[in-house]
Parts: C-alpha cells; structure tokens; sequence
C-alpha cells in the first residue's frame, strides 16, 4: 500500500514557461525606446570655438548654462534657475564629490558680464576652479 502511493503521485514539471516574461520585456523596451528621445532634450546653446584640450573626467560634471537671454539652468535642463538655487547646488554637489568639474557654458552671443556672473555665483559657492566650455573650430 505504501509502495503504490510513490507511484501515483505525478512527477514534478521542471519547465519554466518564458512567454509571459518575453511580453514583459517587450513593453518595456518600447517604454524605453519612446522616452529616451524625451531625455534628451535641453538648452540650446550656440558656443564660441577655440582650441582647448578635451576633459578627461569619469565624474558627471556640474553644468551651468547661460542661454542667450542670459538665463541660468542647471545641467541643461529648461527650467530657469535662479542665483541663490546655483549656489546652494553647487555647495551641496561639492560636499558630495570636492573631485566633481564645474563649468560654465555659455552662449557665444551673451553679454561676457552675464558669463561673469555665473562664475561669481559658483565662487560664492566655494568651488575653486570654474572652466569654461566651448566648441573646437570648424575646419
């Protein structure tokens, strides 16, 4: 009696079913194929050329735009930042990474004074060294 209920008990099934997991996948990459375009999106900045070396940095830089209007944004981004914000995201950026590359990027056709600016208010934060992007000349 014992013997015959080893045998009528069903053997186990091994097999993973993966359709459901390949669906999932699928929805997801078109997730991600429909919102990275949206990601990338930011200032448009026409930059002065000049020769400089490339920055040779693993670490994300701290971004600060100006645009042509003389607007600060951080990081690109569309949303205008104000003075006191750039200060105090900076402070906060430094104390998280003292390694971290600051620059400013500005527009080749605003005012130097406004370019200026933005440098004080990352000095203001304490950063002591500010670079400048640009663009290599076109040959």
């Amino acid at each position: 009696m014992f013997e015959h209920s080893r045998r009528s008990r069903k053997s186990q099934m091994s097999e993973i079913n993966v359709v459901p997991y390949i669906d999932v996948m699928l929805v997801l990459l078109v997730i991600f194929m429909v919102t990275t375009p949206l990601l990338t999106q930011g200032v448009e900045v026409d930059l002065p050329e000049a020769i400089s070396n490339e920055v040779d940095n693993d670490i994300e830089p701290f971004l600060l735009v100006v645009d042509r209007n003389g607007q600060l944004s951080l990081n690109e981004e569309k949303q205008i930042t104000a003075g006191e914000e750039v200060v105090r995201q900076a402070r906060i950026v430094f104390k998280r990474n003292p390694k971290t590359p600051f620059l400013v990027k500005g527009d080749r056709h605003v005012e130097y004074q406004a370019v200026m600016n933005a440098m004080v208010l990352l000095q203001q934060a304490g950063i002591p060294k500010v670079g400048l992007v640009t663009e290599p000349p076109e040959r």
